[in-house]
C-alpha cells in the first residue's frame, strides 16, 4: 500500500472541487482488471473503465509489457522530418479497423487535440480545395469536445464554457436530441428523434449559407453530457445533408471507439461513414496518453497533392505526436482486443447489460434509463433547490461500497470495461441499487 502524500494542496486537480475533495480524498493506488484498490486497501469495481477508457481492463500483462520493453529501447522520437516504425505501423492498423475510405492518420494526445486537429484540418481542406470562405464550423447542444478552445466553441456544455467565452465565432450550434417526454427508458437507439437533424438544413444552413460552413462535429453517442443515445435516423440524415451541400461531417469518437457501442467504432453502430473520426481514450488503453484524427483519403489528398512540392503541406502537430510510449501502448491495445475478442464480447454482453441497468427503473428518484452497447446513462430527478447533489451523493455511496461510477449533473454514467463478467454486471447493478435506495431516503 502507498502512503498519502503529507500535503495534498500543490495539485490543482481537473474538473473536481478541490477544497471538498481535499476535506474527503478518495486515493487509489494500484489496479488490475476489473478492479481498484484505495489506499486503506478496499477493491473497487470500476463501472467506468477509468474515464471511459480502460477497455480492455486495467495493467493487462500484454500492454504493460509493451510500454517497459519501449521506454528501455527507444524513449522519445521526434515526430517532425523523422519517423520511427511503430507510429506507422498504428496508423496502418487503425486505416484497417475504420470504415469506408478513412485512411489517413495524424497523432495527438488526446481528445482535446484531436478535436482541434480535426477542425483545423476541415478548413485546410476546403482552402485547398479553393474555398476558404467555408469557416464556419458548427457543433451541437451539450456536445463535449474537450477542454481546448476550439472543444469549448463547438461543445455545448455551459459549464465548460461560461467562463472563457466562445473564442471561435464562427460556430453554431445544433439543438440536441435529448427528450424525456419521448424518449425515456428507451432501450438502445430511440425511435423518435431523427427530425431534430432537419435543423441544419432547415436553419443552420440558410443563416450561414452552404458556401460558408466547413463542418458538423458530433459525438455518436453523446457521453460526457450524460449517456444521449443517438435517435434512429438521425445521424444517417446528418449524413445525407452535409453530402448535399458539401459539408464535413466528423464523428467526435473519443469515448464510443474501440467496441464502446459496435463493433469497433460508433460509425460501424449506426452505419454512417463520416469524413473523419476523432480517436483517443481506448485506444492505448488509457496507459500512455495519445490521439488520433482519422481523415478519409480525399481529405488528404486535397490537402497534401495541392501543396508545393517538397513544402510541409499543413503546419500543424505536437511534440508528442505518435509518442512511442505511446504507439507501443496502442499496437498491444490493438492486439489484446483482437485476441480476446473483446470488440464481439461486448456485443454479446451488451443485451444481458441491458436487462440489467434497466431493472433501475424501479429505484427511487429514477426518472430515466438509457442504453447502448455497454454504456448506460440513468438519470435522477433533481433535489429541489440542489440541483447534482442527489447524484453526486450516490458517487459517494457507491465509493463507499466499492463501487466506481461516473455522474454529470444528475445524471450516473457506466461504461464498465469490456471484460466484465455477468456476476460483475449484476454486482455493479445490485451496488447503484443500493446506493439509489439510500440515496432515497434523503428528500
Amino acid at each position: 500500500m502507498t502512503a498519502r502524500p503529507a500535503s495534498l494542496q500543490s495539485f490543482w486537480m481537473p474538473f473536481t472541487a478541490n477544497r471538498a475533495f481535499k476535506q474527503s480524498p478518495r486515493m487509489l493506488v494500484a489496479a488490475k482488471d476489473m478492479h481498484y484498490t484505495t489506499d486503506d486497501g478496499r477493491q473497487v469495481l470500476d463501472g467506468t473503465a477509468g474515464l471511459w477508457c480502460v477497455n480492455a481492463g486495467h495493467c493487462r500483462p500484454k500492454i504493460v509489457e509493451a510500454v517497459q520493453k519501449q521506454v528501455a529501447t527507444m524513449d522519445y522520437s521526434p515526430a517532425f522530418q523523422l519517423g520511427h516504425p511503430d507510429a506507422f505501423r498504428v496508423a496502418e492498423r487503425l486505416a484497417a479497423l475504420a470504415p469506408g475510405d478513412l485512411d489517413h492518420v495524424f497523432y495527438c494526445n488526446s481528445g482535446s487535440e484531436g478535436v482541434d486537429t480535426a477542425l483545423k484540418i476541415a478548413l485546410a481542406y476546403h482552402r485547398a480545395r479553393g474555398e476558404g470562405q467555408r469557416n464556419v464550423l458548427i457543433g451541437r447542444e451539450r456536445g463535449y469536445h474537450g477542454a481546448g478552445f476550439g472543444g469549448i466553441s463547438v461543445g455545448g456544455i455551459p459549464a465548460n464554457r461560461k467562463a472563457f467565452g466562445n473564442m471561435l465565432f464562427r460556430v453554431d450550434h445544433l439543438a440536441h436530441t435529448h427528450n424525456l417526454k419521448e424518449n425515456a427508458f428507451s432501450r438502445g437507439q430511440p425511435a423518435w428523434g431523427a427530425h431534430l437533424a432537419d435543423e441544419l438544413e432547415q436553419r443552420i444552413i440558410p443563416l450561414h449559407d452552404a458556401s460558408n460552413i466547413a463542418a458538423v462535429i458530433v459525438e455518436p453517442l453523446a457521453g460526457s453530457t450524460g449517456v444521449l443515445v443517438p435517435p434512429k435516423g438521425y445521424l444517417e440524415r446528418l449524413r445525407q445533408i452535409c453530402d448535399k451541400y458539401g459539408l464535413l461531417l466528423i464523428f467526435d469518437e473519443v469515448i464510443t471507439g474501440f467496441g464502446r457501442i459496435g463493433p469497433c467504432f460508433g460509425a460501424d453502430a449506426v452505419g454512417v461513414v463520416p469524413d473523419m473520426m476523432i480517436v483517443a481514450k481506448g485506444l492505448t488503453n488509457g496507459t500512455v496518453p495519445m490521439g488520433a484524427v482519422i481523415a478519409r483519403r480525399g481529405i488528404y489528398d486535397a490537402v497534401v497533392n495541392n501543396a508545393p512540392q517538397g513544402t510541409i503541406e499543413l503546419f500543424h502537430g505536437y511534440t508528442y505526436s505518435g509518442h512511442p510510449l505511446a504507439t507501443a501502448a496502442a499496437l498491444a491495445s490493438l492486439d489484446t482486443f483482437e485476441e480476446e475478442g473483446l470488440f464481439q464480447r461486448a456485443e454479446e454482453l451488451a443485451p444481458y447489460f441491458e436487462e440489467a441497468v434497466q431493472s433501475l427503473r424501479e429505484m427511487p428518484n429514477v426518472i430515466d434509463v438509457r442504453n447502448m452497447g455497454l454504456v448506460a446513462g440513468i438519470e435522477l430527478e433533481p433535489r429541489p433547490g440542489a440541483p447534482t447533489a442527489r447524484a453526486f451523493e450516490t458517487f459517494l455511496k457507491c465509493y463507499e461500497n466499492g463501487l466506481l461510477i461516473r455522474t454529470t449533473g444528475d445524471i450516473i454514467a457506466l461504461s464498465p470495461p469490456l471484460i466484465i463478467s455477468k456476476a460483475q454486471i449484476d454486482e455493479l447493478v445490485g451496488k447503484l441499487g443500493d446506493a439509489l435506495r439510500e440515496v432515497g431516503r434523503n428528500p
